[in-house]
This record gives C-alpha cells, sequence and structure tokens, in this order.
C-alpha cells in the first residue's frame, strides 16, 4: 500500500500508533540511508533513525496531509544528523585521546539514492537469502563462517548467496550504467 494514501497520513497525523507504525515500516530504509550518508557511523545513525521517528511523531499533528511524507521525513532526518554531528563534536572533559576534526563531505543526491536502491534490493530478499548476503558483505564472513554461525550445512549457505546475488542483481540492473 502506498503510504501516500490520505487514510494513512490522516491517521499518522492523528497519532494512530498503528500508521505510525506503517510509516516507520515504509520509511526506516530510506531514513537510515539519509542518515548514513551525513553520519557515516552506524551506532550513530541508528540514533539519527530512532530520533527522526520520534521527533515526527511528536510533530504528526502539523504534517500536511496533502503534503507527501517522505520528503518531510528526510527533513527531519537530515537536521537530526546535523544535530547528532554537532553534538558529538563538543568537547568531552578529559582522560581520552585528543579529538580529530573530520571533513564531513555529504555524498551527492545520486549516491543517496543509489544506496537507497541497494537497501531497498537487500530488504526485499526472502529473510534467508537477505541474513546470508548481510553476514557477508557487511559482517565480512565466510561462507564457512556464516554456516557455522547459522548452523546450517556450507552448501546450504552458498546456495542461499548464490540466489541472493542473482536476485540483487536483477533487481539493481537498472543502476548499472553501459
Amino acid at each position: 500500500m502506498p503510504l501516500e494514501d490520505r487514510t494513512v497520513l490522516a491517521r499518522f497525523r492523528a497519532g494512530d500508533p498503528d500508521a505510525i507504525r506503517e510509516v516507520h515500516a515504509e520509511y526506516a530504509g530510506a531514513v537510515q540511508t539519509v542518515a548514513r550518508s551525513i553520519i557515516g557511523n552506524d551506532d550513530l545513525t541508528n540514533d539519527v533513525v530512532q530520533e527522526t521517528f520520534v521527533k515526527a511523531w511528536k510533530a504528526a499533528a502539523s504534517f500536511d496531509v496533502d503534503r507527501e511524507i517522505g520528503p518531510w521525513l528526510y527533513t527531519i532526518a537530515r537536521r537530526t544528523a546535523i544535530d547528532v554531528l554537532r553534538r558529538e563534536r563538543r568537547p568531552t572533559i578529559g582522560g581520552h585521546d585528543p579529538e580529530v576534526e573530520v571533513s564531513v563531505d555529504a555524498p551527492s543526491f545520486e549516491r543517496t539514492w543509489e544506496a537507497f536502491e541497494v537497501r531497498r534490493a537487500l530488504d526485499s530478499l526472502p529473510r534467508e537469502e537477505r541474513e546470508v548476503a548481510q553476514l557477508s558483505h557487511l559482517a565480512g564472513l565466510t561462507h564457512a563462517e556464516i554456516a557455522e554461525q547459522l548452523q546450517v550445512p556450507i552448501g546450504t549457505i552458498k546456495s542461499r548467496s548464490f540466489r541472493a546475488h542473482r536476485r540483487l542483481a536483477a533487481a539493481l540492473e537498472h543502476l548499472v550504467t553501459s
């Protein structure tokens, strides 16, 4: 169901917990992509996503149901990420290594969109295939390590990995330029 459906948005605006869950389910991945593009740190990114949806929930009554909710959420996520970066830059007191200034260059819109597309393709995989792909690419585990962790035969892991990569390639072929 597209979340631009006015009834879902009206329920969201009214604070209906089910509508809020629907909005979160539909947009959490995109909000995470926006946050990660600014923060670059997974721990802080998760904090930004959580803060974004809390802020959206608190401000739901001010949301205009005649507008799209995605850009509204992305704006909240962007501002929240910047606030978190500022908060993290504040000096702390004593007993730690000196802080290092780091330049933060926000990725282009195209790069953020591509990351969102990859995230959406990964999220669309069946659970077993998604789990193998994440453990392989995000955690850097070998097939043998994944088999041990999941307590399944290595051949099963290889099959799931093959199917996951085939599905991802098909889902993301529109990103490949000639």
